[in-house]
């Protein structure tokens, strides 16, 4: 009896280690199947949000490209279409901007004219210094910058220039053209610029919060002119240049917020001085389209896209049909607008987001 005690215990033990085994499998195996479910779970959910914010892009996008033709259309019909009121029902030349609203969006499209614009082809040095200064803040830099379009501008003299050598060390290299400046991106060539100084780029305000604030694309234009420039569109730091003092500057920009001059006596009513501004007199237009998408509660999304188009205003008498020719035409043109709402900025439409005081 003793014996066949002893005998059994060998393979009771036996099986227990095989049971012991069989458990450590499946739990090895559970966890393995656990972490591929996991990251199979991961990168679903990543590419979902990836795809959904590629198509609230594109959705924002077209609603941009869309504003932007809708603006060219209503520039077609103009002032011709008036309200009982008497007022245009679409489009006056001297509004700067309007809003449209669509079932899935705001849209505000900026009506920017080309003569509110210095033009960097013909403009003097010292207009160019004033404006690049008034931009960049800094004299030493704005001296290099403006001598670098006067390089870029004039005629070859013979053998490259300080600035050619400069563009040779480059990569890749290139010359100035030493010619008139076609588009004013190649303003981005020139020695010293920066993307910060040609587009703008956001600047703290004194409780830290940051804003967005224009740069020498909306103060410079190879369709610009020499003055007098329309003070329902001169960017603020083109008319600090110009001379008109910063409260000034603030009570011009507040004012044409809420309603365009029509003539430059409603500007002398206000007593600021507004040396070489005016109003009408524009040919060549920027329309630059932020549309921003709704999310399903009604609030405004983070999604911003941008379009623009430079246009020109035909004689109407001859293109009654078709009245404006487009020059050139932006997928994606950065504007101070397509900034993400938060509470204390006024939303695309005007209304205050979220706890944000009104415009």
């Amino acid at each position: 009896m003793t014996c066949s005690k002893q005998r059994a215990a060998p393979g009771f033990a036996r099986r227990k280690s095989t049971k012991g085994s069989a458990l450590l499998a499946v739990l090895w195996l559970s966890a393995a199947l656990a972490a591929i479910a996991f990251s199979v779970a991961t990168t679903v959910r990543a590419e979902t949000d990836r795809v959904s914010t590629a198509a609230d892009g594109l959705r924002a996008w077209y609603l941009a490209a869309g504003s932007v033709e809708r603006g060219i259309q209503w520039m077609c019909w103009g002032p011709d279409f008036r309200n009982p009121d008497g007022s245009a029902r679409f489009w006056e030349p001297n509004k700067p901007r309007f809003y449209l609203s669509y079932p899935s969006g705001e849209a505000l499209v900026e009506m920017i004219p080309e003569s509110s614009k210095l033009n960097v082809n013909t403009a003097s040095a010292d207009d160019l210094l004033r404006v690049v200064l008034a931009v960049s803040g800094d004299p030493e830099r704005s001296r290099e910058i403006v001598q670098a379009i006067l390089d870029w501008r004039s005629p070859a003299a013979e053998g490259p220039t300080a600035f050619d050598q400069y563009y040779f060390s480059l990569a890749p290299t290139f010359r100035s053209r030493h010619a008139s400046f076609e588009e004013i991106e190649e303003l981005l060539l020139v020695r010293g610029m920066t993307p910060e100084l040609f587009y703008g780029n956001y600047v703290a305000d004194p409780e830290g919060r940051l804003y967005a604030r224009g740069g020498l694309r909306d103060c410079l234009s190879v369709w610009g002119s020499l003055g007098p420039f329309d003070v329902n569109t001169a960017s603020p730091p083109l008319m600090e240049a110009l001379g008109v003092p910063a409260d000034g500057i603030a009570t011009l920009v507040s004012r044409r917020q809420a309603r365009p001059f029509r003539n430059m006596g409603e500007v002398n009513d206000l007593g600021i001085p507004a040396p070489r501004l005016s109003t009408g007199g524009n040919w060549i237009w920027t329309l630059r389209a932020t549309a921003r998408l709704r999310r399903p509660d009604g609030t405004p999304s983070e999604v911003v896209r941008n379009a623009a188009a430079v246009v020109k205003l035909l004689d109407r008498t001859r293109y009654y049909m078709m009245p404006v020719h487009v020059l050139r035409w932006y997928d994606d043109a950065w504007s101070q607008f397509a900034v993400p709402p938060f509470a204390g900025m006024p939303g695309v439409g005007g209304n205050p987001v979220a706890g944000a005081p009104a415009q």
